[in-house]
C-alpha cells in the first residue's frame, strides 16, 4: 500500500510539472490546443474497417473490371446526402460576391486587414461578416448607396440581353485555387532539381453548372423547363445539383475547405483536416453500410421491399421512369437511408469520386485505403481523363445501382444525371470512443 501511494505521488508530480510553466529540464512535449473531434454539418461518421470490395453478384457485362479484394478503409465523415442545388448556390454566390467586391466595387468598407498587417504584406481580405450584414446585391438600405451602377458590368450586355433585363453573366464566375500535389511530391522527392513550386497545382475554373445538359444528354426530349428552372427555381433547391463536371466538383470541395478554415482561423479553432471527393473504395464501403456481401445499400438482393415498393430512384423499365416516385431527380432526402444514415447511395444521381478509372486498378492498388489517382492535364489523352462514377442514377437500370458496379465519365464532362457528395477524413481516435 505504501508503495502504491509513492507511485501515485510520483505520477501526480509528473502531471503537475507538465502543466506548470517550468519543465524542470524534462521533455514534456509542446503544449497545443485541446482537440475534440466534431461532427461536420450534414455529415455522418463512417467507422473504419475492412470489407470485400468488388463483385458480389454475377458480372452480367463480362467486363471483369471489379475483381473482389479485401481492403481496409480508415474512418471518415461523409455527406448524408448528395450536394444540393441550395448548397452549390452558396458556392456560386461566394464566387459572385468575391468578383463583385474585388473587381467592380473597390470599396474599402468590404475589406478588413489582418491583425498582423505587416506579416501579411498589408494585404486586404474581404470582410464576410460585413457582406452578410450588408449584401452586395441589395439596393440602397440602412443609409448605404445602391451598388447597382457599379455592378452593371457583371450583367449580360448589348445583344446578349433579353428584353433589357439585368441577368448575371455566369461566364464571369470563375474560381481560382491552389493545391499541393502531394502524390507527385512523394514520387519525385529525391529529385534535387525539383522545387516546392513544381508540386503546386493552380487552376481557374468556371463554376456555374451547365444547365443545357438536360437537352444535350437526351436527344429529342422536351426538357426546356428543366434547363430554365432546375438550378435557379426554389422548387428544386433540395434536389441534387447536376451539370457539374469532375473539376467543378473538386473545386467545390477546395472552396468548402477554405471556407471552413477562414471561420476556424477567425475564432482560433483547430482546422478540419480536409474536404474532398470520396475515393472509389470509400464510396463503396459507405454504400454497403457495414453489411457483408450485399448487392444494394439497403441490404438484400432485391430492388423492391416486402411491400413491393421500389427502394431507389432509377429506371424500372423501358420507357418507365415514374414508378419509383419521380420521373427525373427527387429530393436528396428521399427513400430510406442505409445503416450508416446515408441517403441515395444508389440511384437519384450517380456520383463523382476522386479516383481515376482504370479497368485493372483492383489488381494493383494497395489494400490499405486503396485508390488510383491521376491529375490529368488538358494536353493528356482522353483515356487519362476518366474518373470513376458510382451509385447509378435516375435514368439507369438496376444493375448500375449495385454497390460493386463501377463506370466512368470524362473529367470535363457534365451530365444531367451525375452529382457528388463530400467526405472529410477523420483524425484522432475513434469518434465513438468517449474515454
Amino acid at each position: 500500500m505504501r508503495r502504491f501511494y509513492f507511485l501515485l505521488l510520483l505520477l501526480s508530480g509528473a502531471v503537475w510539472s507538465g502543466c506548470g510553466t517550468s519543465d524542470r529540464g524534462e521533455v514534456v512535449g509542446v503544449r497545443q490546443r485541446l482537440f475534440r473531434p466534431e461532427l461536420p454539418y450534414n455529415m455522418v461518421y463512417v467507422p473504419g474497417g475492412s470489407f470485400l470490395m468488388g463483385q458480389t453478384d454475377q458480372d452480367v457485362t463480362f467486363a471483369q473490371i471489379s475483381q473482389t479484394k479485401q481492403v481496409t478503409v480508415s474512418p471518415f465523415f461523409m455527406d448524408q446526402t448528395e450536394v444540393s442545388n441550395s448548397q452549390y448556390h452558396q458556392f456560386v454566390n461566394w464566387v459572385r460576391d468575391s468578383i463583385a467586391i474585388t473587381t467592380y466595387l473597390n470599396d474599402d468598407k468590404y475589406y478588413v486587414k489582418p491583425k498582423d498587417a505587416n506579416a501579411a504584406g498589408n494585404k486586404k481580405y474581404i470582410n464576410w461578416d460585413y457582406v452578410k450584414k450588408y449584401p452586395v446585391w441589395n439596393g440602397a438600405r440602412k443609409g448605404q448607396a445602391s451598388n447597382s451602377g457599379k455592378l452593371q458590368g457583371m450583367y449580360y450586355q448589348g445583344d446578349d440581353q433579353i428584353l433589357g433585363r439585368n441577368e448575371l453573366d455566369v461566364r464571369l464566375l470563375k474560381y481560382n485555387y491552389t493545391i499541393t500535389n502531394l502524390r507527385e511530391a512523394s514520387n519525385l522527392r529525391f529529385d534535387k532539381t525539383k522545387k516546392r513550386s513544381d508540386f503546386i497545382f493552380r487552376d481557374t475554373i468556371a463554376i456555374y453548372p451547365d444547365t443545357l445538359v438536360w437537352l444535350n444528354d437526351f436527344a429529342y426530349a422536351a426538357n426546356e423547363p428543366m434547363v430554365e428552372g432546375y438550378f435557379s427555381h426554389p422548387a428544386y433547391q433540395n434536389y441534387p445539383v447536376v451539370g457539374v463536371n469532375w473539376r467543378q466538383a473538386r473545386a467545390f470541395t477546395i472552396w468548402r475547405q477554405r471556407y471552413n478554415e477562414n471561420y476556424k482561423d477567425a475564432r482560433h479553432l483547430p482546422r478540419r483536416l480536409d474536404y474532398s471527393l470520396p475515393t472509389e473504395a470509400e464510396f463503396e464501403y459507405a454504400a454497403r453500410g457495414g453489411r457483408i456481401g450485399t448487392d444494394y445499400p439497403w441490404g438484400g438482393p432485391y430492388i423492391k421491399n416486402s411491400k413491393g415498393c421500389l427502394q431507389a430512384n432509377f429506371k424500372p423499365g423501358r420507357g418507365n421512369y415514374t414508378d419509383d416516385g419521380g420521373p427525373t431527380t427527387v429530393s436528396v432526402r428521399s427513400y430510406f437511408p442505409n445503416d450508416y444514415g446515408l441517403y441515395n447511395m444508389a440511384g437519384n444521381v450517380a456520383e463523382w469520386t476522386l479516383s481515376a478509372f482504370d479497368e485493372s486498378s483492383s489488381t494493383f492498388v494497395h489494400d490499405m485505403n486503396p485508390t488510383f489517382n491521376y491529375d490529368a492535364k488538358s494536353t493528356d489523352p482522353e483515356v487519362m481523363k476518366r474518373k470513376v462514377v458510382r451509385g447509378g442514377s435516375w435514368k439507369d437500370i438496376g444493375y448500375f445501382l449495385q454497390n460493386s458496379t463501377r463506370t466512368y465519365e470524362y473529367q470535363d464532362s457534365a451530365k444531367a444525371y451525375i452529382g457528388f457528395r463530400c467526405v472529410s477524413h477523420f483524425v484522432g481516435r475513434d469518434f465513438r470512443d468517449k474515454r
